[in-house]
C-alpha cells in the first residue's frame, strides 16, 4: 500500500480507480468554475482584452474536455449520466452547475452520518 493511501477518502461503494478518476474529474471541474469566475470578473470590471480572451478560450476548451471526459466516465460507470448532463450541457452556460453537481453527488454517496 502507498504511504498516502491511507489518507485519501474513497467514495463508498465505488473501487478506488473509479474513486480516483470521480476525484480528478470534480478537481477539473473547480478548476474549470474559477477560470469561468476569472473570465466574468474580467468581463464585467472592463479588464484587457487580451486576459478576456485566453480566459475565454480557457473555458471553451476546458468545456469541451469536461464534456468529453464526463461522457467517457459515464460509460466507465465513474459517474452517474445525470452528473455528466449538469457538466456537459448546463455547464456550457454556467461551470457552477457542475461542479455543486460533484459535489452532491458525493455527499449522496456518503454513509449517513459522515459528511464526505
Amino acid at each position: 500500500m502507498r504511504p498516502d493511501a491511507e489518507s485519501r477518502v474513497q467514495i463508498p461503494g465505488v473501487d478506488a480507480p473509479r474513486s480516483t478518476h470521480f476525484r480528478r474529474l470534480k478537481y477539473l471541474s473547480f478548476t474549470h468554475s474559477a477560470i469561468y469566475l476569472a473570465l466574468l470578473t474580467v468581463w464585467l470590471s472592463g479588464g484587457p482584452d487580451g486576459l478576456k480572451t485566453a480566459l475565454g478560450w480557457a473555458h471553451g476548451i476546458g468545456w469541451i474536455v469536461m464534456s468529453l471526459l464526463c461522457i467517457a466516465a459515464v460509460r466507465m460507470r465513474v459517474i452517474p449520466l445525470w452528473l455528466a448532463v449538469m457538466v456537459a450541457v448546463v455547464g456550457g452556460i454556467g461551470p457552477f452547475a457542475g461542479s455543486i453537481g460533484f459535489v452532491v453527488h458525493e455527499r449522496r454517496a456518503a454513509p449517513a452520518g459522515r459528511s464526505a
